[in-house]
């Protein structure tokens, strides 16, 4: 075998110790950290940064994201990141000061871009929304919190874009992208475990629109808390009445209240379902009035804890498939 020249020796040696360095610089610099806006968005962010990212979730489990007040807390954590998740399409109303007071120089992901958003059907109370477009690619550089009435009041874009697996698909995709291009060393590794990912997101999709296909049309009709699974709806052919608008604070008055227990009994809707982050009352309420079944709690903003039906995004689905396929099936 042919001795490889002194110098060439000498250079290969350099260059190995230099790609050394860099590797273990990547190591050293330990996980990148990100701030995801809510539990959804956050689970998503784990899956595709696996242990190369270090993730804070500021809207936790079972948490309202329409009503959260950030803390000074929630500020220190933005200024050490260096990638905000943020779902977008106006959902997050009180990120923007958040983000202004924490000093946070880092990258903003919109999880939601590419998805063509749908309009809310106006249903319920709180249903009023303004009546101008908006670039909701860019909305996090806007804040439409702290308005008169004290409610948050988001635009004329459902905001609940995750409630379709198919755009859950370009969630992943936003935030591979997104943590690749702040951590360039490790794109490869967040593209592998985005594609993995994508493809159980994948697999799970097909899955629901076959659940619901075989239950006939007449019966895919629920009652829920608030204006959240319209995204659902459109993908798989369950037609949701919610009891108020987008906003979970939105009280009805008597006259929508009665409306809603009209509608319910003419189209004979058969179940109302209660959701994890919204007061179960007025659910009750419809379902005691019409006599339609109560069905089980539905995640719609937030995940469960640990432990319980609805702790990951899949988990999620999963469960609210399996409770709404049970209460419709004839």
């Amino acid at each position: 075998m042919r001795s490889i020249p002194p110098r060439r020796r000498a250079l290969l040696a350099v260059a190995g110790l230099c790609l050394s360095a860099v590797l273990g610089a990547a190591h050293a610099a330990g996980p990148l950290k990100a701030v995801a806006s809510f539990s959804i968005l956050g689970d998503i962010v784990r899956e595709v940064g696996g242990d190369d990212v270090s993730l804070t979730t500021l809207v936790g489990p079972d948490g309202d994201a329409h009503e959260y007040e950030p803390t000074p807390g929630d500020a220190k954590k933005l200024s050490a990141a260096r990638v905000l998740f943020v779902n977008g399409l106006e959902f997050e109303t009180w990120l923007p000061r958040l983000a202004k007071a924490s000093g946070f120089a880092g990258q903003t992901v919109v999880a939601s871009q590419g998805v063509t958003p749908r309009k809310f059907a106006g249903h319920g109370a709180g249903s009023e929304h303004d009546e101008h477009g908006h670039d909701h690619d860019h909305d996090h550089d806007h804040d439409h919190g702290d308005p008169k009435d004290g409610h948050h009041h988001h635009g004329d874009a459902d905001p609940h874009a995750w409630q379709n697996l198919a755009n859950g698909v370009i969630y992943a995709r936003n935030v591979a992208e997104g943590l690749a291009a702040a951590d360039p060393a490790r794109a490869d590794a967040y593209r592998l475990r985005a594609k993995a990912y994508i493809a159980r997101l994948e697999t799970l999709d097909a899955s629901v629109r076959k659940t619901f296909a075989a239950i006939p049309a007449e019966r895919r009709k629920v009652v829920t808390s608030h204006d959240a699974f319209g995204y659902f709806g459109d993908a798989y052919g369950v037609t949701f009445i919610p009891a108020m608008g987008v906003s979970t604070d939105a009280e009805p008055s008597a006259g929508e209240v009665a409306g809603i227990i009209e509608q319910v009994r003419r189209e004979r809707v058969p179940a109302v379902f209660v959701e994890n982050i919204s007061s179960p009352r007025l659910v009750q309420q419809i379902a005691r009035e019409t006599g339609a079944k109560t069905g089980g709690t539905l995640y719609s903003d937030a995940l469960s804890k640990p432990g319980q039906p609805g702790a990951t995004y899949l988990e999620m689905f999963e469960w609210n498939v399996r409770q709404l396929a049970a209460a419709l099936q004839p």
